[in-house]
């Protein structure tokens, strides 16, 4: 229940937006404010729910907020960038929430963070596991990865499957999840440190480092002899075009991301979309968001195989909030290996 004594008010350091951003984010583009200021206690009659954030996910997806929309506004709002995190309930207004519960969903990027939307909010159920895991492999990452294989690609054992950006939060796990549906997985990456991490220990049958590769669709014929069934997309532009020459008849495409294009003033054209016609090929984009009623099928599928060691997750942690412009900067350069992760307070 919201408490009905006197309200708590306490600082709640926040990274804010200071410019709107063009091209690729900088750190200068954010900043961290201690002026911010928060209530704890959760007024009597109100629905909403005071929670002191844990964990932050840095995502390419964030990369929207920080754009100019289209509007006369010249100044980015002072407000807490927003993105997925981990958190713990201070006070509660919900009876869905009680103080104590663990959570996941869309929160600030601040210490505390008052949630009145509630439909990307859930409860945390088990936790034997790192909780951190929720930023990544238990949240949305982890739901993207099952749904777009799973939902939208309809997998048959013994396929062959491509992904790009193939160490990133959800690539990982893509590779991953058809291994053990039986197919045959190479991934794509940036650096050799990430190329031998998909096939030592994240049981990928090979990989290959893109930027040492002049000819991308030669590499993709050497990978890929009899041709790609499955490619889970997260690059777009060269890498797309060069898949699509690769596809056999009949082959998938699911369209998680184009990190490759976030930042450009014109997209890159495509040379080879006529073999979407030619090779019967389906091509479809989609967003968790429209499969969140799947996560309770997606934990009872993914848990087991956590919990046997079964699936590796890797996650790169930067301690602070102070940590976050860089740690949001690093995704845009390659600089992390795994899931990126901000620690913002330990429970």
């Amino acid at each position: 229940m919201a408490s009905d004594g006197d309200d708590e008010q306490v600082s709640n350091k926040q990274v804010i937006l200071k410019n709107y951003v063009t091209g690729s984010p900088k750190e200068s583009d954010m900043y961290v404010s201690s002026n911010g200021t928060i209530k704890l206690n959760v007024p009597e009659g109100t629905n909403g729910v005071v929670v002191k954030n844990l964990y932050m996910s840095c995502d390419p997806y964030i990369l929207i907020q920080m754009k100019k929309p289209n509007t006369n506004s010249s100044k980015p709002p002072v407000s807490a960038l927003t993105g997925f995190g981990v958190a713990k309930v201070l006070d509660s207004g919900n009876p869905n929430f009680k103080k104590g519960d663990l959570v996941w969903g869309i929160t600030g990027w601040e210490e505390y963070s008052l949630i009145t939307d509630f439909q990307k909010m859930f409860k945390i159920q088990h936790t034997n596991v790192p909780l951190s895991y929720y930023t990544g492999i238990l949240g949305m990452p982890g739901l993207t990865a099952y749904c777009g294989f799973h939902e939208v690609c309809y997998p048959k054992k013994g396929e062959h499957v491509f992904i790009s950006a193939a160490s990133g939060a959800v690539g990982q796990l893509v590779g991953q999840f058809a291994k053990l549906f039986g197919c045959y997985v190479v991934g794509s990456a940036g650096s050799k440190e990430k190329v031998d991490l998909l096939k030592n220990k994240l049981t990928f049958d090979e990989a290959f480092n893109y930027k040492e590769e002049p000819d991308l669709d030669a590499a993709l014929k050497r990978y890929f002899p009899e041709g790609i069934d499955i490619y889970f997309e997260n690059v777009g532009g060269k890498m797309l075009d060069a898949v699509l020459l690769n596809m056999r008849v009949h082959g998938r495409v699911a369209v998680c991301g184009m990190i490759s294009q976030y930042n450009l003033e014109q997209p890159e054209v495509l040379h080879h979309i006529m073999s979407v016609v030619w090779k019967q090929i389906r091509i479809e984009g989609f967003l968790v968001f429209d499969y969140y009623h799947l996560y309770p099928k997606f934990l009872e599928f993914v848990l087991p195989y956590i919990k046997e060691g079964k699936i590796t997750y890797v996650e790169d942690i930067a301690e602070g909030l102070e940590s976050a412009p860089e740690a949001m900067v690093g995704l845009f350069s390659g600089r992390n290996v795994g899931k990126q992760v901000v620690v913002v307070a330990h429970e």
